[in-house]
C-alpha cells in the first residue's frame, strides 16, 4: 500500500514539473511584466516539435533539447520586439485578440509542416525504461523530469528573487521610466526576459511530450492548464507557480487512478475552490501586495 501511495506522489510531481517548467515563463511574461501572453503554449509547441524532428532524425537528445529552447527562445524575442511590444500599453483585450491570432497561425504552419497527427520526441533508451528505486520499479523518465524541474527551480529561484536582474526586471515592471532613468536598459531587458520565457515553454514542451503529447492543437489544448497555474500561484509569483503546479499536478494524477471519468472536473473543482479562498493566488506577487 505504501508503495502505491509513493507512486501517485511520484507520478504528481512529474506532471507538476512538467507544468511548473512551461508555466513559470508565462508567470514572467503575464505576471510580472504584465502582457496577456496567450501564445505561450505555441512557444513550448515549437520546442515539442523541433526536439521531435531533430530525435526522430537521429540528433543527440541533449542537443535537441538546447535547440528547443533556442529556437522558440529566438522567435520570442523578434516577436516581442516587433508584435509584443507596440500593445505594452494597450488594453487586454488588444493583447488577448493578438496572441490568440498568433495561436491560429503557428497551429496552421505546424499542421501544413508536420500533419495534422500526434509527432512524438524519440528518448533514449535508458530514459524510457523502468528501473529499480526499492520499493518497486518506476518509469525513469517521470525521475528524469522531477530532477530537471528541481534544478530549474532553484535556478530560478535564486535569479529571480536574489539576483540583480531580478531586481531590476521588478524596478522596470513597476516605474518603466524612473528604471529608464537610472540606467537600466528596459527594453534590452524585457525582450530577454520574454525570450527567456519563451525558452523555457519550449524546453518543457520537449521534456513534457511524454506527458503532454505534441500535436498541432497543443497551443489551444493545454492553455487553460499553464493560465491556471499562474492565476492560482499568484499573478507574477515564482514561488506560487512552484506549489500551484505541484499541488496541480497531484490533484490531477489522483483524480485520474480513483475518479479516471470525472479528473478533469476534479481539478477545476479544486481551482474554484483554491480561488474562492484566494482570489489573488496562493503566494500574490510582492508588487501586487
Amino acid at each position: 500500500m505504501l508503495g502505491f501511495w509513493l507512486t501517485i506522489l511520484l507520478d504528481g510531481l512529474s506532471f507538476g514539473m512538467i507544468l511548473f517548467i512551461i508555466s513559470v515563463g508565462l508567470t514572467i511574461t503575464m505576471g510580472l511584466m504584465r502582457v496577456v501572453n496567450l501564445a505561450h503554449g505555441l512557444f513550448a509547441m515549437i520546442g515539442g516539435y523541433v526536439a521531435a524532428y531533430l530525435t526522430q532524425r537521429g540528433g543527440n537528445f541533449y542537443l535537441a533539447l538546447l535547440a528547443a529552447a533556442v529556437v522558440p527562445g529566438i522567435i520570442g524575442a523578434a516577436t516581442e520586439v516587433t508584435l509584443y511590444r507596440p500593445l505594452y500599453r494597450k488594453s487586454e483585450l488588444s493583447q488577448v485578440l493578438l496572441t490568440i491570432g498568433i495561436v491560429f497561425v503557428g497551429a496552421s504552419l505546424i499542421t501544413e509542416i508536420f500533419g495534422a497527427f500526434p509527432y512524438p520526441v524519440q528518448f533514449p533508451s535508458y530514459l524510457t525504461s523502468p528501473i529499480d528505486i526499492g520499493f518497486r520499479t518506476y518509469s525513469a523518465y517521470r525521475l528524469f523530469l522531477i530532477g530537471i524541474g528541481a534544478v530549474i527551480a532553484v535556478a530560478l529561484w535564486y535569479l529571480i528573487d536574489n539576483s540583480l536582474y531580478g531586481a531590476r526586471l521588478r524596478a522596470a515592471v513597476d516605474n518603466a521610466s524612473m528604471a529608464r532613468a537610472v540606467g537600466i536598459n528596459v527594453n534590452l531587458l524585457f525582450t530577454g526576459t520574454f525570450a527567456a520565457g519563451c525558452a523555457l515553454a519550449g524546453f518543457g514542451g520537449a521534456i513534457g511530450a511524454g506527458i503532454l503529447a505534441l500535436e498541432p492543437s497543443y497551443g489551444f489544448r493545454y492553455l487553460a492548464l499553464f493560465l491556471v497555474v499562474v492565476i492560482v500561484g499568484g499573478e507574477g509569483s515564482f514561488k506560487g507557480s512552484l506549489v500551484a503546479a505541484l499541488a496541480l499536478g497531484m490533484i490531477d494524477t489522483i483524480g485520474k487512478y480513483f475518479f479516471a471519468q470525472a479528473a478533469p472536473y476534479l481539478l477545476y473543482t479544486a481551482v474554484f475552490f483554491l480561488l474562492l479562498w484566494r482570489p489573488a493566488g496562493l503566494y500574490p506577487a510582492r508588487s501586487a501586495a
